[in-house]
């Protein structure tokens, strides 16, 4: 029997991309909710109960309320919202933390999807934390450069209307009160015991991000050594070779694939690591879908666009 699958939220940006991953597969079966009931309690209490998995794409009261409804103890929900980042009993999505991570992943009945701007930051400081490399205390400084749909539709209906603003033309840095919501997880999962200064920055086009990571006094071969070692046979993650044909790095390079690329840049003392990703692809909707891969036993890039 094909395993079920109902994504609650599916008009939305994150929805929508998921259901484009998954509406062409044989080896699952899609529950779609009636347009005229997709806001109804009830029927969507339904669905998620008859549902082996549910993804929840909703803003995190909403995702809260809608783990809620669900009555079924054999229905599974990965979360793409912020609300579960953090949350005790909730695993978070993230599976090339470790092996350990990755089976925790798979037997978990609750998955919170990582935030965008949370996944280049992980990625690149995740695994220098693990090896020593970093100090649990380092002040860490960062900023991350996104295309405008990771804001979602109405973000994406300003950028795009004809008559905008001019100003759009221009990168807009953002959350400058230095508080944005992704800041508990990127802090939590690397073990960091200060928060990082971090600047998320948004760019006139669609989708892409780099996200990069400020390591004054530090060697770049050090860095690069140690998260070569780390992604070594990951599937949806790897590190270009030291000192490769990057010499100026485009956000929108990973734009329409699902993988996740770090780029270590820098001398003996003076190092950056970008990773470089679809903010809707290993941002978001990609990665939801290779945890749903992940937790039915599947080959975890089964319907993902890997480059």
């Amino acid at each position: 029997m094909k395993p079920k699958i109902y994504i609650d939220g599916k008009e939305g940006t994150t929805g929508l991309q998921i259901y484009e991953r998954l509406g062409g597969r044989s080896d699952i079966e899609l529950l779609l909710i009636d347009e005229d009931k997709r806001k109804d309690p009830a029927e969507r209490k339904k669905l998620m109960d008859a549902a082996d998995i549910v993804f929840l794409c909703l803003p995190d009261g909403a995702a809260v309320e809608a783990v809620g409804l669900v009555d079924n103890p054999n229905t599974r929900i990965i979360d793409a919202s912020t609300a579960h980042r953090v949350a005790p009993g909730w695993t978070y999505g993230f599976p090339e933390l470790s092996a350990e991570q990755r089976e925790t992943i798979a037997a978990s009945a609750r998955v919170a999807n990582p935030g965008c701007h949370a996944t280049g930051f992980i990625s690149c400081v995740y695994p220098l934390v693990k090896a020593g490399v970093i100090p649990a205390d380092f002040p860490l400084t960062a900023y991350s450069l996104t295309g405008y749909s990771g804001g979602g539709k109405k973000l994406i209906a300003e950028y795009e209307d004809e008559n905008r603003d001019i100003r759009h033309e221009s990168h807009r840095i953002y959350g400058t009160n230095l508080r944005h919501k992704h800041l508990p997880e990127m802090k939590a999962v690397c073990g960091l015991t200060r928060e990082p200064v971090f600047s998320p920055i948004l760019g006139d086009f669609y989708k892409g991000m780099a996200t990069t990571i400020l390591l004054p006094g530090f060697s770049a071969a050090t860095v690069h050594e140690a998260l070569a070692a780390h992604y070594a046979g990951q599937k949806l993650v790897s590190v270009a070779p030291l000192g490769g044909d990057e010499s100026v790095i485009y956000a929108s390079t990973k734009a329409g694939w699902d993988s996740l690329r770090i780029i270590v840049c820098g001398r003996e003392d003076q190092t950056t690591v970008t990773a470089l990703f679809d903010n809707l692809g290993k941002g978001a909707s990609g990665a939801a879908v290779q945890n749903m891969n992940i937790m039915l036993g599947l080959e975890e890039t089964t319907g993902l666009s890997v480059d």
